[in-house]
């Protein structure tokens, strides 16, 4: 059942909103309140970090729009979120979302593509764990239930055919379950760096498990999400450059959501995109994922479609 989320969305505010945004000339009380919601991931996650930056940066430059965040389990509960009409924007990792025909789930399509996120095997410095086949019987944290770290882990697990103790923590408690000798290492589908294991690592020395063998078997079972990819050296204290795989991460939105509000959500995400690394915070939580985004991969969203707004907007860049 599609829950009614109290949106007033008339014609007015939305192009107000949009209007104001290009032109500046809107004052804030001629402009009815548009409120919206934006599905972002657990503690210790970039989606909650890159998603409330996203929110306090649109509720800024968009007149009229009241964007707050609401916490989840990431991708395929956000996604939940979305067609259940629970709220009107979402993050999500793109293989998460593709079905296996290749299309997207009803009701739903892609504002842009935004950054992309790195599978992360993470073990203490001291395990015994060196490589993939070593987790066969281990107790590993898969993330946290519905969550896109849950969904490639698992394809990850099946394509190696490794059997584990499986465990469903969010990044956080993965984090303080692998410190704590309660797991023998954790997956994570995140940005980098990622706050949870940043922290992990400025505490405690970790390792990171290498996964060029598994991006390629990604690759070839599942074309269009998967690449190969390094998470750097720079990303963790003490922790060399590892080879992994990288997903994308794109911005979702509820089709019923007018063009007019899509199209000025999608200016402001690019015209002001620098302003997202910190977006009210300060330096120790900027987003540096947000320099990721721009025009040219913006408008990658596989064979997801843009919703009208947003590609409307991108035609208009490119006359």
């Amino acid at each position: 059942m599609v829950v009614n989320l109290g949106l007033r969305l008339s014609r007015r505010a939305v192009l107000l909103a949009a209007g104001g945004l290009l032109v500046g000339c809107s004052r804030q009380s001629e402009v009815d309140p548009v409120h919206l919601r934006l599905a972002t991931g657990p503690e210790g996650a970039v989606y909650r970090r890159i998603g409330g930056s996203l929110a306090a940066h649109i509720s800024e430059q968009v007149p009229g729009a009241a964007v707050v965040t609401v916490p989840s389990r990431a991708s395929a509960d956000n996604i939940r979120m979305l067609r259940a009409g629970e709220v009107h924007l979402g993050l999500t990792s793109l293989d998460a979302l593709i079905t296996t025909d290749g299309s997207a789930p009803e009701g739903l399509s892609a504002i842009c593509r935004l950054y992309d996120s790195h599978l992360h095997l993470v073990a203490m410095a001291d395990s015994a764990i060196d490589s993939f086949r070593d987790l066969e019987g281990k107790r590993i944290s898969l993330g946290a239930r519905d969550s896109g770290t849950e969904f490639t882990s698992l394809r990850v697990l099946g394509l190696g055919l490794v059997d584990v103790d499986s465990r469903y923590l969010s990044q956080a408690e993965s984090a303080a379950a692998l410190c704590d000798g309660e797991i023998d290492a954790m997956f994570s589908l995140t940005g980098v760096p990622t706050p949870a294991i940043t922290e992990l690592a400025q505490r405690h020395p970790i390792r990171l498990i290498p996964l060029d063998a598994q991006a390629d078997a990604l690759f070839t079972a599942f074309p269009g999400p998967y690449a190969p990819a390094m998470i750097p050296t720079t990303a963790y204290v003490g922790v060399p450059a590892t080879r992994t795989v990288a997903v994308p991460n794109v911005l979702l939105v509820r089709n019923d959501l007018p063009d007019e509000l899509v199209r000025a959500i999608t200016d402001t995400i690019f015209t002001h995109a620098g302003t997202i690394t910190s977006a009210g915070r300060d330096d120790a939580e900027a987003v540096p994922e947000a320099w990721q985004i721009n025009v040219r991969t913006g408008i990658s969203t596989a064979s997801i479609p843009l919703h009208p707004g947003a590609a409307a907007w991108f035609r208009d860049r490119k006359r």
